[in-house]
């Protein structure tokens, strides 16, 4: 195992900061950036209904599927490579993205991001974990990072709003471009080669292969829901399938001499709970975005960039949570209760939104409930962040890093399928019982039976968090445990 460079002065950590959390915004963002172009997209490529769900899952669900492989292949090829490659590649998905001709070469281009993201958002984290391996330069790094992150969905939803009014759908993949060329100058200037742990050992690509495809059925099974019902035959044959791949996956881990995903990541209870939760958390808080999207444009008649706008209290409130109220929080209580009094207050804030109605204006309720939202959330993903490599031996750090990615990913995926298929199955009902129904009245009527079960996954995130999460409270200066590591710089 080689060793890294001597230890980058401050000024060039904070650098690197910068850098790695950009590429980690423009991932980010990519998740949700079309929910708000998705409309315009759909008309001008004839997607149909069923495969409108797919332009954002197809993302979603490779990154989230192939997270651990690009954890490891950072692990063993270093950091910095990966990065790049990473980079360079998911601007070139984006491009194709950008001027998809078809559906067919949209999902195609989608799926290729979420390859190129795979590989890029474990070594991110890794880089700030190496970077910052101790002390309270830690906890702020995380706190800025955590703020970038998690203020960019709602930052993807502006984005995609705006450039869809003023240019068109088209840009809002393409503007993932420009954005990239600050970071990739600034890995190749700031950040030196990192180490590089044993080549000889192999990929796990079965793994890879069973862990994709388990994911990619399973979600593929809301949709069929959704068309046929729940008792379906066919519809209970992919959970069915899905589960079965995903027990394979779980079982050949235990048989590789190199796993995937070694399961003793899994073991220690701090960082499952940190996992848990933040896939229980985002699984809400993707759905909840994409139904206010609808809600916003298609009962209000929002345009795309006022609907982009009226993200800003989210965004704001996100940022405010993670690196303002989350990390002061961190250096006084103990982790678990601001993760667990975060998802507790987002779930709360969640159920405000059942008060909306086909005329119910913009203030209060929304701009209570975003707030409300970004605020929890905010603040319970910034210690569940720094969570994810906690006590974790060197030759994991990447795979660590890749986990809490892994199920932010998952879940929201499995929420953007799952609540879309609960609010559609309740807008049909409702139209069916009532059929001198309004349109608008039944699809508000299915969005507030999602925000429900939205705000259940939440109050899961807090139980999770309480009852797994129990790092003391910190003394002194916050600072989680560092990657049990030699390796103190990048």
């Amino acid at each position: 195992m080689s060793s890294l460079h001597t230890s980058p002065s401050p000024d060039r950590r904070w650098l690197i900061l910068v850098v790695v959390s950009t590429a980690q915004l423009i991932v980010v963002i990519n998740a949700v950036v079309l929910n708000v172009a998705l409309p315009s997209a759909q008309a001008d490529l004839h997607i149909s209904d069923s495969a409108r769900q797919w332009v954002l899952t197809s993302y979603t669900l490779v990154f989230g599927g192939l997270l651990l492989l690009g954890g490891r292949l950072g692990d063993l090829f270093g950091r910095k490579r990966v990065f790049l490659i990473g980079l360079i590649g998911f601007s070139l998905a984006s491009a194709l993205g950008g001027v998809a001709p078809t559906t067919w070469v949209l999902l195609v281009a989608r799926a290729l991001q979420g390859v190129f993201g795979a590989l890029l958002a474990p070594a991110v984290l890794s880089l700030i974990s190496l970077t910052f391996p101790e002390g309270k330069d830690r906890a702020r790094a995380f706190g800025v990072f955590a703020a970038i992150t998690t203020s960019g969905s709602a930052l993807g939803l502006l984005l995609g709003g705006v450039l869809t009014d003023y240019l068109n759908w088209r840009w809002a993949l393409l503007i993932s471009i420009p954005l990239a060329l600050v970071p990739i100058v600034g890995a190749l200037l700031y950040i030196h080669d990192d180490t590089v742990t044993d080549r000889t050992a192999h990929l796990d690509v079965p793994g890879a292969v069973l862990a994709t495809a388990g994911l990619a059925v399973l979600v593929y099974g809301f949709p069929l829901a959704q068309d046929r019902g729940w008792t379906d035959a066919g519809t209970l044959s992919a959970f069915a399938v899905g589960v079965l791949l995903i027990t394979a996956f779980a079982f050949l881990q235990t048989r590789r001499r190199d796993p995937l995903l070694p399961l003793r990541i899994l073991t220690e209870r701090n960082r499952l709970g940190a996992y848990t939760s933040a896939g229980l958390g985002l699984l809400s808080l993707y759905g909840v975005s994409l139904f206010l999207t609808f809600y916003l444009q298609t009962v209000k008649g929002y345009s795309p960039a006022l609907t982009g706008v009226g993200f800003l209290p989210l965004v704001v409130a996100q940022a405010l949570g993670a690196a303002g109220l989350g990390a002061w929080l961190m250096a006084r209580i103990r982790p678990r209760t601001i993760m667990a009094g975060g998802y507790l207050g987002a779930g709360v804030s969640v159920l405000l939104l059942v008060l909306l109605d086909a005329d119910t204006p913009y203030t209060p309720v929304l701009l209570i409930a975003q707030i409300g939202i970004g605020l929890g959330l905010g603040a319970a993903l910034m210690p569940a962040t720094s969570l994810a490599s906690y006590n974790v031996r060197s030759e994991d750090a990447g795979v660590a890093s890749a986990m809490i990615n892994i199920s932010q990913q998952v879940g929201g995926s499995i929420g953007t399928a799952l609540l879309n298929t609960i609010a559609s199955t309740a807008t049909a009902g409702y139209l069916v019982a009532h059929h001198t129904a309004a349109r608008q009245t039944a699809l508000v009527h299915g969005y507030h039976t999602a925000y429900i079960w939205a705000a259940g996954s939440l109050f899961a995130a807090a139980l999770v968090s309480f009852l797994l999460v129990n790092l003391p409270r910190p003394r002194g200066v916050s600072t989680l445990a560092p990657v049990t590591t030699k390796e103190k710089a990048v």
